[in-house]
């Protein structure tokens, strides 16, 4: 039961939005939302057969998966229901909904939002009225299919609960603070009102993209990414918990629950009564209770209804306050369930002003319980929701729903609780064992700091203080402890004995070991967790867990297993072992179902031996634990090792070294493909496909890749692939044991052939995963932006982390590469420094500790006297006692960090870690804001947002650290039957049947809003890909509706500054730019421009394929001095970091030509066309398509030159004045029929695949949406090249001529419009078209809409200058 109510939120909103989205704010689009289904017709070419047979019996099953969640799905029949205050409102309910649902309906309906107290009766078209239940379904009662049912909400008694809630729910609405309304929004109502006025957009928009320069200096893009937050409208001056309180005995006998305080906004000071059936305002005065009603009229039932009635201007400001709510956007009402926090907070910082209800919320410390009645047994309810039957669709949903909600609630309980233990205001339950071993119980949570029990191994010299505060010594724990934690799951401890050979490795180097093996196991057994979650095996049970840090603690949060605590429970271990392996205990029920979850996640049924040599049989790894609890539940824990060891890192100090699941499943596929070449294909996840995928891949630009690969691969390739495939694969299972210090039983063959396998998977990983990214990522197949996307990307593909340093090294030649990987191995490094010395800060010197910190990493702190520059080479054992010291005599813990001691750990650390050496010059490169965002998003710093002077000495102070906060990692669960649509989806996209892909898209969607609602990263997805099919079906206001939503969710569930936020805007700029809303379009391309500065800096190919796009809207926009700009701008960047011969840079120059060949200058299309051919032969051979589209453009360009200086000869005038010819030309152009398929051709590339292409890196959609949109391609085609030194005088020629000639220039702009495209496909039949080109003419609008571009520099002035002076 606990999670029922988040469905009927979300649903809600669909009905909302299926019914006409009337919130919607932009004005074309209003109307339209999803009414606008697709035609086939429209659709003219499918992708090849081949492609269509291989993929067809997966999308056939996937489709009869979508049918049938739509058998369960909504059906909504209106129900008219009666207010309190006698107004009639209609809800559009389903039969399944509970009245829970119903109420949370109503709370969010205006004309009901404030009524919190009441009882529901549904009365029948009978004439039968029954009192609903909430956690009654409606269909229990009555069965409103045949029509005629009504509500009435009836006025029930409150009691202090719920008069409290009632507090504070008056206290929510009035409050804006929950309203968080997009940029985007914001943009488009600012359209609106602009065109009313009749503003001059063309002009406005120039000026206003051109005035970004934030290639120059990108740290001004800090003060721009927070939009100021809502100004507050006040409707009372203050409500306040009276002193009165709490009523006197002889008062609660007649009702009273509470007083309350209220100042209205005339200045009336009035104290009002809560009673069980109304409010009032009494006649107390001064500092006596007058508990008797001033006034018989001003009573009502609530405290909303009391204030209107007594105050005109309340009842106007809540009238305003509604009005703003419902003039937003409906998702921007909503709350995410775990929500994202931001590394940048508001500069100045806001003034803190006197808010009493505020105080009052925080007088109780409670972190996280309830205040009121009993603590949630996190446990029972979550195996509870984990039992609910799961048979039919309608079923899963209520299942995930309830999980869903129970899991969120738990992580935000964990988080709360965790900050309690790290600040030392919960106490632990055994308070006598040394302080790195307490473990906490609170709100029913268990709690415990990611500790490794080798820690005792280490010389006990040498001991650090366990992560916990300045030199604390800590004695060895008793072996009887240590068994204890492990059976109260309290410990991610390693459980494995460090050989002496470690002991003599020096303190730091086994203190950074030891620190990384707790991390690594606490992060292994969360992903155990997850595997066996998603396996979902009847009859055995998981712990919710999060893993939270925290001021440089890690907290391992954990459900409580029922009985653990209570007495001695050494009986209740059926499975697995809690002393190393030396007695392993073994039940036949119990490992009947983990052989049931092996199957799934490849593990294999092996013996090992135990202490006294016995075999046992086991299908997980010795170390795990088999629980019964009190409940009679069995509970399976410690699941460090669900994967096989990486057998590339062999060795004690590796033992967590295990693969990814990604990548366990992707050999697993391989392998049986190999077996039997008849099994489908499709599954493999496209990155570790191996070569064969890479041409689909090609379409798939690198500009989306980053956020499909952050957003759909990550959670869909680990668990499912190996569930769903087990059938065909089972015999290719590992065993989890092998390269352990256990002895395994067996034959010396089958031991041999274990370990054969597991070292295959390690050499697969080298061998060609590892190989097939880099090609990826040298290609742009995969563009990762920033640290986050990097991590993801790496994941998807089942790279470990610890790999980072491996694949830098094959990625030198590529400068944006070799900066974004070396900066994210320099923050991870530095991420380790910085929680060592959070962990040894008090609490009065957290902010000075991180702007020193910060100081030291970005500035030059030198040494406070001489004696100071030996301090980096301290041990870190040194530097605590000594730090322990410093802090008694009073001194700051930070105090000795220098710069040199700073970078010489980080170096030390990558060396250690990564096995990376960090460059000499990376001190200059950690001065970026690109860098210093992913640091504080890492640690959980938020930094003022203002400008920093990152060149100078001390560029932060204490007062620019705003909050630490904690960070997060969790096992939420997902939604698969969505997942399974959305896949179904993509492949019917592909297959150009874009009526199949948009009813599976809105399938998934209308899923994933009832079970998870809407504020998800996996909705954001499904949004995407509807616009993406309203898009190519040619209803682009529809595709606008959807695209801001998506928007709207990456916001607030991603962040302002993700990746993916800025592709979000730059698709949606390619969609207003379709929509001639040009001015719209470059206002959002100029908030891509500036989220791509912020995550990746100005140097990435991404910045200049938003070049591009923006050049083109200039280009429509008739501006064509300013598309040359930013034209040449992309062209330089793309040859300085991708190379002169990159297929990138060639897109640039054909993009040129075109540019050229629109102004009527053949002569130079043909120099920079020619370029292209060149770049083109070179890397993919002349009988390419591309190239060959490329030559038709040549043979174009040339036939024109030569019309042109024929007429030139035929006509003296126009040869004396050649400017006067090429206005003639661009007119005569401009009057051709071209510039429509032209502009049409571009939108398609730039927007059309893009978006399916970089985001999703689905080679199926890209490489159908390169198909369906051929003629785009023409536009788009990737080209790039280097800087020509006799272009800039011809360029700057004409571009004098269009400037100086009256009539040139007002013909140039127009000429501009029509891009030689119209001429381009007469000569050629495909004009550039071809899938392949396509793919590549999209990646590069791809790109360019999906990630942002940071300025342009003044390269094309500087040519102008020289060309004048030349001339």
């Amino acid at each position: 039961m606990a999670g029922k109510s988040k469905g009927g939120k979300s649903k809600a909103k669909a009905q909302a939005e299926s019914q006409g989205a009337s919130v919607e704010p932009e004005a074309p689009v209003a109307d339209v939302v999803q009414e606008a289904k697709p035609e086939n017709g429209q659709v003219t070419e499918a992708a090849p057969a081949a492609d269509v047979e291989k993929e067809e019996g997966d999308a056939a099953v996937a489709a009869q998966a979508a049918e049938k969640p739509a058998e369960g799905e909504l059906h909504l029949y209106p129900v008219t229901v009666k207010t309190q205050s006698g107004e009639k409102l209609e809800l559009q309910l389903s039969p399944g909904d509970s009245v829970i649902d119903v109420k949370q309906f109503l709370l969010d309906a205006p004309e009901t939002c404030f009524y919190t107290c009441y009882d529901l009766i549904l009365h029948t078209k009978d004439g039968l009225a029954h009192p609903l239940e909430d956690y009654n379904e409606i269909s229990e009662i009555a069965d409103i299919t045949t029509g005629g049912c009504t509500l009435e909400m009836v006025a029930a008694t409150y009691d202090e609960r719920s008069i409290r809630s009632h507090l504070r729910r008056v206290r929510e609405l009035l409050s804006l603070s929950s309203l968080h309304v997009s940029l985007s929004t914001s943009l488009a109502l600012q359209q609106e009102s602009a065109q009313a006025k009749n503003a001059d957009a063309g002009k406005t928009a120039g000026q206003e993209l051109d005035g970004l320069n934030f290639m120059e200096d990108n740290t001004v893009a800090l003060t721009s990414l927070l939009a100021s937050p809502p100004a507050e409208i006040k409707c009372v001056d203050s409500i306040i918990f009276s002193s009165f309180n709490p009523p006197p005995s002889y008062r609660r006998l007649h009702g009273d629950l509470i007083y309350i305080d209220v100042v209205t906004l005339e200045g009336n000071k009035c104290c009002i009564t809560g009673s069980s059936k109304s409010f009032y305002v009494n006649a107390s005065n001064g500092s006596i209770l007058d508990s008797r009603p001033l006034k018989q009229s001003h009573e009502a039932s609530t405290l909303v209804g009391l204030l209107q009635n007594i105050s005109a201007k309340f009842k106007k400001g809540f009238r305003e306050i509604l009005d703003r709510k419902a003039s937003a956007h409906p998702f921007e009402n909503v709350q995410a369930l775990l929500p994202v926090t931001s590394w940048l907070g508001a500069y100045p910082v806001q003034e803190h002003k006197r808010d009493a209800a505020r105080a009052e919320d925080s007088v109780v410390l409670s972190y996280g319980t309830e205040l009121i009645g009993m603590q949630r047994d996190w446990n029972e309810e979550l195996q509870s929701c984990r039992e609910f039957p799961h048979g039919n669709p309608q079923e899963r949903i209520l299942r995930g729903r309830a999980l869903y909600k129970v899991t969120c609630d738990f992580v935000d309980a964990a988080v709360k609780g965790a900050v309690g233990v790290i600040n030392r205001c919960i106490p632990p339950i055994n308070p006598t064992d040394p302080e790195c071993f307490h473990m906490y119980v609170h709100n029913n949570i268990f709690f415990s700091f990611a500790v490794d029990s080798d820690h005792e191994h280490i010389s006990k010299d040498q001991k650090p203080d366990c992560q916990n505060g300045p030199g604390r010594s800590t004695p060895v724990p008793s072996p009887d402890l240590g068994a204890k934690a492990d059976r109260d799951h309290a410990a991610v401890d390693s459980k494995t004995k460090e050989p002496n050979s470690v002991l003599e490795a020096s303190a730091e180097a086994q203190i950074a070991d030891s620190e990384q093996a707790t991390y690594a196991s606490a992060n292994n057994d969360l992903k155990g967790t997850k595997s066996y979650q998603e396996a979902d095996i009847p009859g055995l049970y998981n712990l919710a867990m999060a893993i939270i840090d925290y001021r440089g603690h890690r907290v391992v949060a954990q459900s409580i297993i029922p009985g653990i605590l209570q007495g001695d429970k050494s009986d209740s271990l059926l499975y697995g072992s809690v002393d190393n392996g030396k007695k392993i205990s073994w039940n036949e029920a119990f490992h009947a179902k983990v052989v049931e979850a092996a199957k799934r996640l490849h593990v294999k049924e092996h013996s090992v031996l135990d202490g006294s040599g016995n075999p046992v049989k086991l299908a997980a790894t010795v170390e795990c634990k088999g629980i019964v609890g009190s409940d009679d539940r069995h509970y399976i824990l410690d699941l460090m090792r669900v994967t096989p060891r990486d057998s590339n890192y062999i060795g004690l100090q590796h033992r967590f070294c295990v693969l990814r699941p990604e990548l366990v499943a992707s050999f697993v596929e391989v392998e049986s493909t190999k077996k039997s070449p008849v099994q489908k294909v499709p599954d493999i996840p496209a990155e570790l496909n191996g070569p064969e995928s890479k041409d689909q891949h090609d379409s798939a630009s690198d500009a989306t890749a980053p956020s499909v690969d952050r957003d759909d691969k990550p959670d869909e390739s680990p668990a499912p692939t190996p569930a769903e495939s087990n059938d065909s694969n089972d015999e290719i299972l590992f065993n989890p044991n092998v390269f352990t210090e256990y002895k395994l039983a067996g034959s010396p063959e089958e031991i041999a052939a274990d370990e054969a396998l597991v070292k295959k998977v390690g050499s697969y990983l080298l061998d060609t995963v590892i190989p097939k990214f880099v090609q990826d990522l040298c290609s742009l197949d995969v563009s990762p932006m920033d640290g986050q996307t990097l991590t993801d990307v790496l994941h998807s593909n089942g790279i470990n982390v610890r790999y980072l340093g491996k694949v830098a090294g094959m990625i030198k030649h590529l400068p944006h590469l070799w900066d974004l990987f070396s900066a994210e191995i320099i923050v991870r490094s530095a991420k380790h420094v910085v929680k060592e010395i959070l962990r040894q800060s008090p609490d009065h010197n957290i902010a000075p500790a991180v702007a020193h910190f910060l100081n030291c990493f970005a500035g030059k702190v030198l040494a406070a006297s001489t004696k100071g520059s030996a301090g980096s080479t301290q041990s870190k054992t040194q530097k605590k006692s000594s730090s322990s010291a410093s802090s008694r005599k009073g001194q700051s813990v930070h105090s000795h960090l220098t710069s040199d001691g700073v970078w010489s750990d980080i170096k030390e650390f990558a060396r250690h870690k990564y096995q990376f050496e960090v460059p000499d010059d990376a001190r200059v490169g950690a001065k970026k804001i690109a860098v210093l965002r992913n640091l504080c998003q890492k640690v959980g710093v938020t930094i003022a947002a203002r400008k920093y002077e990152l060149n100078s000495a001390a560029p932060f102070q204490a007062s620019d650290i705003l909050n630490l906060q904690p960070i997060v990692k969790h096992s939420v669960p997902t939604c698969t039957d969505a997942r399974k649509l959305m896949e179904a989806g993509k492949i019917r996209m592909a297959e150009g049947t874009l009526n199949e892909a948009y009813a599976l898209f809105s399938e998934a969607f209308s899923l994933l809003q009832q079970i998870n609602g809407p504020m998800h990263k996996d909705a954001a997805n499904c949004c995407r890909y509807l616009a993406m099919v309203l898009y190519h079906a040619g209803d682009i206001a529809g595709a606008i509706v959807q695209q801001h939503r998506e928007l709207i969710i990456n916001e607030r569930c991603l962040g302002l500054d993700h990746p993916d936020t800025a592709h979000s805007y730059g698709n949606m700029a390619l969609f207003y730019h379709g929509l001639n809303q040009t001015e719209l379009a470059l206002r959002h391309m100029s908030r891509t421009l500036l989220l791509l500065s912020l995550a990746s800096g100005p140097d990435h190919p991404d910045v200049a394929a938003t070049l591009i796009n923006v050049a083109m809207m200039y280009q429509d926009a008739s501006n064509m001095s300013t598309a040359l700009r930013y034209l040449q701008a992309a062209l330089t960047k793309n040859e300085r970091i991708l190379g002169p011969d990159h297929v990138q840079t060639a897109v640039c120059y054909h993009a040129l030509a075109i540019a050229f060949s629109s102004m009527g200058n053949y002569k130079l299309s043909v120099q920079h066309e020619t370029k292209t051919h060149g770049i083109l032969v070179k890397q993919l051979g002349s009988d390419d398509s591309r190239t060959k589209d490329s030559e038709n453009w040549l043979k174009t360009f040339k036939e024109r030159e030569k019309q042109v200086n024929a007429q030139k000869q035929k006509d003296p005038l126009l040869q004396a004045h050649p400017g006067l010819y090429q206005a003639v030309q661009a007119a005569a152009i401009k009057y051709g029929d071209g510039s429509a398929n032209v502009k049409k051709s571009l939108n398609a590339a730039v927007a059309g695949e893009a978006v399916p292409r970089g985001r999703g890196v689905d080679e199926r959609g890209a490489k159908a949406t390169a198909e369906v949109r051929k003629k785009a391609a023409a536009r788009g085609l990737n080209l790039r090249n280097g800087p020509a030194a006799n272009r800039a005088s011809e360029l700057n020629h004409i571009l004098n001529l269009i400037n100086s000639a009256a009539s040139a220039s007002a013909a140039s702009p127009t000429a501009n419009t029509q891009r030689t495209e119209s001429e381009g496909p007469q000569s050629n039949g495909p004009a550039l078209n071809g899938a392949k080109e396509a793919k590549d003419t999209n990646r590069l609008s791809a790109k360019v809409d999906g990630q942002t571009p940071v300025g342009l520099g003044a390269s094309l002035e500087l040519k102008k200058q020289k060309s004048k002076q030349k001339a």
